[in-house]
């Protein structure tokens, strides 16, 4: 199975121009820009509640601690919020009513108790993407995404795989794509 492609910022664009024309727009983008921005999984994205993401006031934290129960290894991890997504993830917060802190932070009009399944959001990205004109795009886009434009400008493969939070650097490491212009930049460093 090929892996899912990774975006430039003229395809991210594209998509985002997409998702305002659709149904809560707000909330598509912002879980959109968790895996784009953020590097979360789709499962990851899903199994938010109210209070991983905001503190007391309803205000985003600056980082979201996933719990061993909402990963895909098992293994509780930190995930960093840089203030772009973070404003994202307010302007849908102030859109939500919160009734439970404990309730999906992504309610579906269905489930708004337990939101989506890692299932349902990642078939809603595979809608979202190819609705948008983006061939060979799949829930883990923005996941590799993340890892490959941080790569790209400079980070370690350690920092990586932490951000990434895998537990091997050759997971990591099969995540980055190389392009023209990561290999321009390094040949100018001779």
């Amino acid at each position: 199975m090929p892996q899912a492609k990774s975006f430039s910022s003229t395809e991210l664009t594209q998509v985002l121009t997409y998702v305002q024309t659709t149904k809560h727009s707000v909330r598509n983008r912002a879980m959109l820009l968790l895996t784009h921005w953020g590097g979360l999984r789709v499962g990851e994205v899903a199994a938010l509640r109210i209070c991983d993401v905001l503190d007391g006031e309803n205000k985003v934290k600056s980082e979201i601690r996933l719990l061993p129960e909402q990963t895909k290894g098992r293994h509780p991890r930190t995930v960093f919020l840089n203030e772009r997504l973070k404003a994202e993830l307010q302007a849908f917060a102030n859109e939500i009513t919160i009734k439970d802190r404990n309730y999906a932070f992504f309610p579906t009009q269905k489930f708004p108790k337990r939101g989506f399944t890692a299932n349902t959001l990642t078939q809603h990205f595979k809608h979202i993407y190819k609705e948008s004109g983006i061939s060979g795009a799949a829930s883990h886009s923005g996941r590799r995404s993340f890892i490959t434009n941080l790569a790209s400008k400079g980070i370690g493969v350690r920092v990586l795989m932490s951000l990434a939070g895998h537990r091997n650097i050759g997971t990591t490491q099969a995540y980055i794509d190389v392009n023209d212009d990561m290999k321009r930049r390094a040949v100018e460093l001779i």
